[in-house]
């Protein structure tokens, strides 16, 4: 199921960014990670997608930013978890980098969309996203991260998304039946993971009538 092709109107005639959510810029965030405990498991890989509009006044995807992290002192790493991701986590080409370097890399382009749209700051959207919340959170908590452009506790969550438009939960079969493919391939990568979230948040979201 895909949505209607767009009716052009003047750009004057939508709403800016920073009306449509309170204030709050979407951004799509997926996590990869060491384990379900965001206590103890270690971050392992971040994306994040910033929600744009386009010349129709239309949510589409911005640009993503991804970082791999180093595992922080102190987590650990359940096997089982890499059998799903199959994430190496010491292959000399991962590129992995401090947790608080990956945080920058990834905060600082969030803060200049929220900017750019003129948003007090990031909402976080995700599939299951308060797991990817709780992750994040617990890694700005061990750096001691100042600048979180996100709400500490508030989310977007495309599985209630996809769950009220499609009647499927499982981000693979929701986003079939947005009409996108989906490569199980590719699938428990962050940045591909992130990027098949935002397409399936800007469908669902265009098909709600605007006000």
């Amino acid at each position: 199921m895909t949505e209607p092709p767009a009716t052009p109107i003047h750009a004057a005639a939508f709403k800016p960014m920073a009306e449509r959510f309170r204030g709050y810029l979407p951004v799509v965030v997926d996590v990869e990670t060491g384990g379900f405990d965001w206590n103890r498991h270690a971050l392992l890989e971040i994306a994040a997608v910033p929600i744009e509009l386009d010349e129709h006044g239309r949510f589409v995807p911005g640009e993503v930013v991804s970082a791999h992290i180093e595992p922080a002192p102190g987590t650990s790493i359940d096997p089982k978890s890499l059998e799903i991701t199959g994430i190496k986590v010491d292959h000399p080409l991962r590129g992995a980098v401090p947790e608080r370097e990956g945080l920058d890399r990834v905060f600082a382009p969030v803060r200049a969309a929220a900017k750019r749209h003129g948003c007090q700051r990031a909402i976080l959207v995700g599939h299951n996203a308060h797991f990817d919340l709780n992750f994040l959170n617990a890694a700005i908590n061990r750096v001691q991260h100042k600048r979180n452009p996100f709400h500490p506790f508030s989310v977007f969550d495309t599985v209630t998304m996809a769950g009220m438009a499609y009647g499927q939960t499982v981000l693979a079969r929701a986003v079939h039946a947005a009409g996108l493919d989906w490569d199980s391939r590719e699938a428990h990568s962050a940045v591909y993971d992130t990027e098949r979230t935002a397409q399936l948040f800007c469908i669902i979201a265009n098909a709600w009538p605007r006000l």
